[in-house]
């Protein structure tokens, strides 16, 4: 178990400076446990727990019968990029032409092409502090510098944009935003996405948990009010494939060729049976993503209630994706404030995975981030457990 950067001797520079994931290596350690026969409950990794819609399944293995095993175009294939165009028009009301899309495999391929497409050596992006665990070191791999902006709980961890003026100076490129958040599981107001779209730079959205939204909530795309924007999304999350490795970035297109140039090099084209697949995603599973919505609304609800019910502080509450933020601080601010330490701890005694808040920046330091991509009945026997860990050891 390690959640050490890698000695420098051992490869690359900018290799060397890349942090570790902590999710992964609490899930890593999670995983041998259980293979010394621990039971352990997995609130610490967000994915969803339901299987792959069966259309999209029928999709890909009629894709496979029909010889559809070769190379696609390099940025995807046009009618899956027809597809997306459709999807964030009928959903948005914007208008987006299929050769603005380049599609990935997964989400994270889309971050890499993007920053290396937008920054110079030393460029700065805009993030905020907390924020999903991988972006500063996507930034930095392309040369670039993160700039954190604390973000608060008491306003249910939204940018405010006159923080954010006062981070923008010559070498700002982007503003990150993640609507619904991860960590965080809360959405960007109307008003502060259009306060932010009125910035200078580019604004550079992940809407991978778009769909997510509950409670009468409803999430914005940031095209809905600025076309200076490069946007990120995909199938892992919303329609429960994220073995399928499949996403995409919607790009100005002043920048769509070289982020093809660079698809061409380096990946040469997405998966062309799980494009065919992605297809069948966003024209055949309106109702399996409606069952699934609602079941992670259910547990939500359930996760909130019984985390405040131990003390955990939730000023606000997460109506996004599938994750809750809690201050464990005000349960022990002695134990919380080493929030990898506390994971740990929690993994050892209680044998429940959590997310140390400390992977999501120093602005999450004393939080712990619970997913509820599993089972009622596992989400319940996981917080019984955590109930009698916080009584135990955790309560002031």
């Amino acid at each position: 178990m390690s959640s050490t950067p890698l000695e420098k001797s051992a490869c690359s520079e900018k290799v060397c400076d890349l942090t570790p994931f902590l999710v992964m290596e609490i899930l890593e350690k999670a995983h041998r446990m259980e293979r010394e026969g621990i039971s352990v409950i997995h609130m610490e990794v967000g994915e969803p727990d339901f299987d792959t819609p069966a259309a999209v399944i029928e999709a890909a293995e009629r894709a496979l019968r029909d010889g559809q095993t070769h190379y696609t175009h390099s940025k995807g294939l046009l009618e899956l990029r027809e597809a997306i165009a459709e999807h964030y028009h009928a959903r948005y009301g914007v208008q987006v032409s299929p050769e603005q899309i380049v599609v990935t495999q997964g989400t994270s391929p889309a971050m890499m092409l993007t920053f290396a497409a937008l920054l110079e050596e030393g460029d700065e992006v805009i993030i905020s502090d907390p924020h999903y665990a991988c972006y500063p070191n996507f930034i930095r791999f392309a040369g670039g510098r993160p700039v954190k902006v604390r973000v608060f709980e008491e306003d249910g961890f939204q940018y405010r944009p006159e923080a954010i003026a006062e981070h923008l100076g010559p070498r700002t490129q982007g503003i990150l935003i993640n609507s619904p958040s991860n960590p965080t599981g809360n959405l960007l107001s109307e008003d502060r996405m259009r306060a932010i779209a009125g910035f200078a730079p580019y604004v550079v959205s992940d809407e991978i948990y778009h769909g997510l939204v509950y409670g009468g909530d409803r999430e914005h795309s940031i095209l809905e009010f600025t076309d200076r924007a490069f946007v990120f999304n995909g199938f892992s999350k919303l329609y429960a494939m994220t073995g399928w490795r499949l996403g995409y970035v919607i790009a100005p297109p002043e920048f769509v060729r070289g982020l093809q140039i660079m698809s061409q090099n380096f990946f040469i084209s997405a998966n062309a049976p799980t494009q065919w697949a992605g297809i069948a995603a966003l024209k055949e599973t309106a109702e399996d993503v409606e069952r699934m919505r609602s079941t992670y609304d259910e547990r939500r609800r359930f996760m909130i209630a019984r985390l405040k019910e131990m003390g955990f502080g939730i000023t606000v509450e997460p109506t996004g994706a599938f994750y809750v933020l809690a201050n464990a601080m005000v349960l022990n601010p002695d134990k919380a404030a080493d929030s990898l330490a506390l994971a740990y701890d929690i993994l050892d005694k209680a044998h429940i995975g959590v997310t140390p808040g400390i992977d999501f920046s120093e602005g999450a330091q004393g939080y712990l981030r619970f997913s509820y991509a599993n089972s009622l009945a596992n989400i319940a026997e996981g917080l019984d457990r955590l109930e009698r860990y916080v009584n135990a050891y955790l309560r002031k």
